[in-house]
């Protein structure tokens, strides 16, 4: 499918359900009040009418006391600490393109973006990894950045990602003319058009010169000069530059397809007003139970004429009011509320609970067990059992992803920046347990191990150094073995017997 003609109606119809179902799950990810209000206020007549407090119209203002917990942003970032809180280990079967590849992966700070990626995946449903380059911002290496699926019109045949558009509403957009500009990459090219229109139409196609953006896009991608309304630029690259990493599979609402569905499409978004509900409660219930004193009027002394009348119950010395002797409920009556903490305590804790559970996740990754006590790696990852079965889930589906587009960024790395990568050597991706143990639970697993003579020394600094390559590992052995004259000649053995 090509880039859409002028006056399309943007986004595509067929879009439009998906885009809508990803604006309520941004929502909730923001965890922005303004946002919560919008999404009830435009929500479609025949959509669930949920309890949402955000954005209800009152007869008569009245102070904001309505609470937001952010469990939906809480979820999103502790899926994104299970995937990427460690480096996945990358390696390739080439000394020099392992160099380059390292060097990519340090100076790009893809750590950092797959940091972001696996966060706003796990709220949006997906995300794409796009490489990319910009002579004007990095001259020497091509780019890994990341596009939001709401931003992403994919096309997929028999579930492989065959090419795919991306767009972005540009600066200067108004209320009634929105410049966008769009991005479609196909297997190696992409095309860049300019397009000016409204909010709910693509409207007619400008030359990208158009726009100050489109204008250094031009630059940055040596295509002074042309004047038409798009530009089809050549990668170099026999492959796609982007690639779709789901968050979880099958999506529930449209079976059959390859978009991934959210953290939320339980649907959890029950669960998160109950959740704001009981928070709500539990803070009226501590504004309510403020110790307030209930006083005759007779004890109200006068401020003079239009100042009203004042009890001032913090004087600690009192002089002699003019009253009637005391009488039965004419004293200083103290008024305070219980606060149901326990009953409002327990009941978030099990929406929680059932959120985490829902999610995929165990209740332990959201601190809610365990007692605080320490425990040993074991003890944890059974504790975990739910959350790490839905981090190598997960890990499936980013490793593709991630191996896809390090192959691309090595074969830009050729072909615009004249790397001598080899191509041909195949990327490794490798998640780990995500599992780590203490260097106290190591060490004593290595000195029983030693004790029982089950293992070397050269596996031993492997075991504690799995980092280190073969250089570094036989230098430690022969420091151990120097230090300890466990290398040193038996000086018994050549006596005769």
């Amino acid at each position: 499918m090509p880039l859409p003609d002028s006056g399309a109606p943007w986004p595509p119809p067929e879009w439009a359900p998906i885009y809508a179902q990803m604006r309520t799950d941004d929502a909730w990810y923001s965890g922005d009040k303004r946002r919560l209000a919008h999404l009830r206020r435009t929500a479609p007549d025949n959509a669930p009418r949920r309890r949402l407090q955000w954005g209800r119209r009152t007869a008569e203002p009245r102070p904001d006391h309505e609470l937001h917990v952010p469990l939906a942003g809480d979820i999103a970032s502790t899926s994104a600490d299970l995937l990427f809180a460690g480096m996945p280990t990358t390696t390739v079967d080439h000394t020099e393109t392992q160099a380059r590849l390292d060097e990519l992966l340090d100076i790009n700070r893809v750590q950092q973006i797959l940091l972001c990626a696996a966060e706003q995946a796990a709220a949006m449903s997906g995300v794409f990894l796009r490489s990319t380059w910009d002579r004007t911002v990095a001259p020497d290496r091509p780019i890994l950045t990341v596009v939001q699926p709401d931003a992403s019109i994919p096309e997929f045949t028999l579930g492989i990602l065959r090419a795919v558009t991306f767009w972005r509403e540009l600066s200067g957009s108004t209320q009634s003319t929105v410049w966008r500009h769009l991005e479609r990459h196909t297997v190696g090219e992409v095309e860049h058009a300019l397009y000016e229109g409204t909010p709910n139409n693509l409207g007619r196609r400008v030359p990208l010169t158009e726009h100050p953006d489109t204008v250094a896009l031009v630059e940055s991608l040596d295509l002074d000069g042309k004047k038409a309304t798009g530009a089809t630029v050549s990668t170099g690259v026999p492959m796609l530059t982007a690639s779709y990493v789901p968050n979880m599979l099958p999506n529930r609402l449209y079976r059959g397809s390859a978009l991934g569905r959210s953290d939320y499409a339980a649907p959890l978004y029950d669960q998160f007003v109950s959740l704001d509900e009981t928070w709500t409660s539990w803070m009226r219930d501590i504004r309510l139970a403020r110790a307030r004193l209930l006083v005759p009027r007779v004890y109200l002394r006068d401020e003079g004429p239009g100042a009203g009348a004042s009890f001032d119950e913090d004087r600690e010395v009192y002089e002699a009011l003019n009253m009637p002797p005391n009488e039965a409920g004419t004293g200083i009556t103290l008024s305070q509320f219980a606060i149901r903490v326990e009953e409002h305590q327990r009941t978030s804790e099990a929406i929680m609970r059932q959120s985490a559970q829902s999610a995929g996740y165990s209740a332990q990754s959201f601190g809610l067990d365990g007692g605080g006590q320490p425990i040993t790696a074991t003890e944890s990852e059974s504790r975990d059992q739910r959350s790490m079965v839905t981090r190598r889930k997960k890990a499936g589906h980013f490793r593709y992803g991630i191996r896809e587009q390090l192959a691309a960024l090595l074969a830009l790395d050729n072909a615009q920046f004249g790397g001598k990568n080899d191509l041909s050597a195949s990327i490794v991706v490798d998640f780990g347990d995500g599992v780590a143990e203490s260097e106290q639970q190591t060490a004593t697993t290595l000195d029983l191990l030693a004790r029982a003579g089950a293992v070397s020394t050269k596996t031993k600094v492997k075991w504690l150094h799995p980092e280190w390559d073969d250089t570094a590992v036989e230098a430690e052995i022969a420091a151990i073995l120097a230090e300890t004259s466990a290398g040193a000649p038996d000086p018994v053995g050549s006596f005769p017997m």
